[in-house]
């Protein structure tokens, strides 16, 4: 955890002292900066509800899946602190079976199951090349939908 980091999660618990005493993760969407900054972006609009990771990623990091009540700092593209998000549900399932309700609630690009399909088949296949794991379109992910607790 970076020093800004550190101060950003003082102030967070400065201002809700009945919150975690430790951060669950710290984390960027995404991949590039500037996608990271895109989606803080709509994270801090209210757009993006929701987000989707690989269980295979969480294993691979030494990492448990998120679960209810979790509370995270999200970074943008500069790895600046923009937000604490906390987790209010987690579902499993296969990727090909994720529907349009929840890719809405995801709030990217045009909010459709289609761009949502698109965007993150493309992104899970360039983290499953870079863990040396095939892609499966089956593969199982963690559907986390969130609320956004404390603002930079």
């Amino acid at each position: 955890m970076t020093s800004e980091v550190a101060a950003f999660w003082r102030s967070y618990r400065a201002a809700h002292p009945e919150g975690q005493a430790q951060p669950y993760d710290v984390f960027a969407f995404a991949d590039t900066p500037a996608v990271q900054d895109e989606l803080a972006a709509l994270v801090l609009a209210g757009t993006k509800r929701a987000t989707t990771a690989l269980v295979a990623a969480y294993a691979h990091e030494g990492q448990r899946p998120p679960e209810p009540g979790d509370e995270s700092v999200v970074l943008d593209g500069g790895g600046h602190p923009v937000c604490v998000i906390r987790t209010t549900r987690t579902d499993r399932c296969a990727l090909n079976a994720v529907g349009a309700e929840f890719a809405a609630v995801e709030g990217e690009g045009d909010g459709s199951l289609a761009y949502w399909m698109q965007v993150h088949v493309a992104y899970f296949q360039r983290e499953c090349a870079a863990m040396g794991l095939p892609f499966r379109p089956d593969a199982a992910v963690v559907c986390e939908r969130f609320e956004v607790v404390y603002r930079a």
